[in-house]
């Protein structure tokens, strides 16, 4: 084949070169993202009942902070936790979040927006040396101590079933989530 009829082919299916660059792309491995799919999608089936926030202190959770924004961005929410889930040493499981996330509404509602998987690290790393706590392959984060709640070191992965984030799934501030309806006093 001459130069100019080959030069004249690769032309002609040039257009095909996006489409099928991103079917090569589609063709990674992203089950990451179909295991984040898949907590998201437990998470939300677990937590449904909470949508109304009376179901959750009905149930255990407690107030526990006021609605509690980022230090440069977004924010978390008012988080309303089950206490006896705190001290826990075993794995943690996608039907028991430690802390459900509520945002403020301007009608004075709380809406849930996501959730908080938190596992003290004294005892955890006593429990478990060498190995942080994970959720479906999702790895906690550590908060060493003292931090501004007060606490000792945790471990926490905050997961956003309720309202997309747009910094990502399981990051610790939601920059759709907002404090701007909090009633003065928390």
């Amino acid at each position: 084949m001459s130069n100019s009829v080959t030069r004249m082919a690769l032309l002609a299916l040039l257009p095909l070169a996006a489409p099928l660059a991103a079917l090569a792309t589609d063709a990674v491995d992203h089950s990451h993202t179909a295991v984040s799919g898949v907590l998201l999608a437990n998470v939300r089936a677990h937590t449904a009942r909470y949508l109304d926030v009376n179901n959750a202190t009905g149930d255990g959770f407690v107030r526990a902070t006021p609605c509690v924004s980022g230090p440069d961005f977004g924010a978390m929410g008012v988080h309303f936790i089950k206490l006896d889930r705190l001290g826990s040493t075993y794995p943690p499981s996608d039907d028991k979040p430690t802390a459900l996330i509520y945002e403020p509404t301007a009608s004075g509602a709380l809406r849930l927006v996501g959730v908080e998987f938190i596992v003290m690290a004294g005892p955890w790393d006593i429990a478990h040396p060498k190995s942080p706590p994970s959720l479906d392959g999702n790895l906690f984060n550590l908060v060493g101590s003292p931090n501004r709640f007060g606490l000792d070191a945790f471990y926490e992965l905050h997961v956003w079933a309720w309202q997309a984030n747009p910094t990502g799934n399981f990051a610790d501030w939601n920059t759709r989530v907002v404090c701007d309806h909090q009633p003065a006093g928390g």
